[in-house]
């Protein structure tokens, strides 16, 4: 089904392009003032503004629907939630036993071969030049 959609969707997409193509800019009814003879044209005098329109806003409809269709299967499809909450905590608390607490007055251990100097001990390079 959703392979379905998703050809639809894309299929959509490129009517919505085609039609918009199709369409004629606002500066172009200039000729027509000078005889252009838009009264022979297929979609009458009235040109196919309304015809063109009213396609888009279909296809612009249906566009919008298998997007939100789409969303929805994919958001079916990920397992996010309640499912997967309980190995996460329980992710948590194993990792929160490997870390050795430190209390108030403790002092914190130095690592083996650790020297237990003070930041200003630190070499900075000289980056100026």
């Amino acid at each position: 089904m959703e392979k379905i959609i998703l050809i639809v969707h894309l299929l959509t997409a490129l009517a919505i392009i085609g039609m918009i193509l199709l369409q004629q800019g606002k500066g172009a009814e200039a000729g027509a003032s000078f005889g252009a003879g838009a009264s022979q044209t297929i979609l009458g005098s009235a040109g196919g503004w309304n015809f063109f329109s009213k396609v888009t806003a279909i296809l612009a409809t249906l566009f919008f629907v298998t997007s939100v269709s789409l969303a929805v299967i994919a958001k079916d499809k990920v397992a996010v939630g309640d499912k997967i909450l309980p190995e996460l905590e329980a992710i948590q608390q194993m990792m929160e036993s490997d870390v050795p607490s430190v209390e108030d007055g403790e002092e914190i251990p130095v690592a083996p071969g650790g020297d237990t100097g003070s930041a200003s001990d630190i070499p900075v390079p000289d980056t100026a030049q």
